[in-house]
């Protein structure tokens, strides 16, 4: 970490921070003066993430952890009030999407392994934030979910991953509801096809719902950050309760 603890500056959570949008997230957290700590499972990647960030004057803490594991996800919020005594954003990015399987042929190990990081570690983070942020002085702070397009529309033989996204639009419909007692916002962005590494693949050709394959349309991670940054900075008393960006020319709206 840089710099000394409990800085007055805004500390933010980002799960997934090692790459993709939870990188691109990060880094735009940090250039507006937030102090970021960055979580996920390899730590190689979030220390180079935490130089990049860290380059922006802000302070940084990386944090191996693994978002299924109750007990990392424990360790991960107590270092983080440890480190700075307060929490005010938490960006539930963390995910998996795994292969294409046919809905038959899935193992129920296929199945857990992505509900239980997309969905369950969703949930063991915001339970953290919640007991940190209605206890801090001042209360409250802001939650922001990792959703997907696919929590309004599945690809094909995408059972595990579309489930466990409507999941989290279900959690986030919840803890906005519970959290309002403790001044705790919470919101959802969706997003379509931003060029990370989980999406290299829209560019050779996924299929289709009509049994096609065909190239997709996809967009930078910083204008998923840009918005991210948006949503985090309003007043506690404003909340954007669902966004979502999107490669504008992806098949989403439409038939096919």
């Amino acid at each position: 970490m840089n710099s000394s603890p409990h800085a007055v500056s805004k500390i933010a959570i980002v799960t997934g921070a090692g790459s993709g949008i939870g990188k691109a997230v990060a880094i735009a957290l940090a250039r507006e003066g937030y102090s970021v700590v960055l979580a996920g499972r390899r730590k190689q990647l979030l220390e180079a993430v935490a130089h990049e960030a860290g380059q922006e004057n802000s302070q940084t803490l990386s944090v191996p952890a693994d978002v299924s594991d109750p007990a990392s996800v424990r360790e991960l919020f107590a270092k983080t009030k440890e480190a700075f005594g307060r929490l005010d954003l938490l960006f539930n990015n963390a995910g998996t999407s795994g292969r294409a399987i046919p809905l038959e042929d899935l193992t129920l190990e296929q199945w857990r392994l992505i509900v239980d990081t997309n969905l369950t570690g969703t949930f063991l983070c915001t339970q953290e934030a919640f007991k940190l942020m209605k206890s801090q002085e001042p209360r409250g702070g802001r939650i922001i979910n990792n959703g997907s397009i696919s929590a309004h529309s599945p690809r094909p033989n995408s059972a595990p991953y579309t489930a466990s996204k409507h999941g989290v639009t279900g959690l986030t419909k919840v803890s906005s509801l519970d959290g309002r007692k403790y001044d705790i916002a919470c919101g959802q962005i969706d997003i379509g096809n931003a060029s990370t590494g989980m999406a290299e693949r829209m560019k050779k050709g996924v299929p289709q719902a009509n049994g096609t394959v065909a190239v997709e349309a996809t967009m930078d991670p910083a204008d998923v950050a840009r918005a991210v940054v948006y949503m985090a900075s309003l007043p506690l008393d404003a909340n954007v309760q669902f966004m979502t960006v999107m490669a504008t020319k992806m098949p989403f709206i439409g038939r096919g």
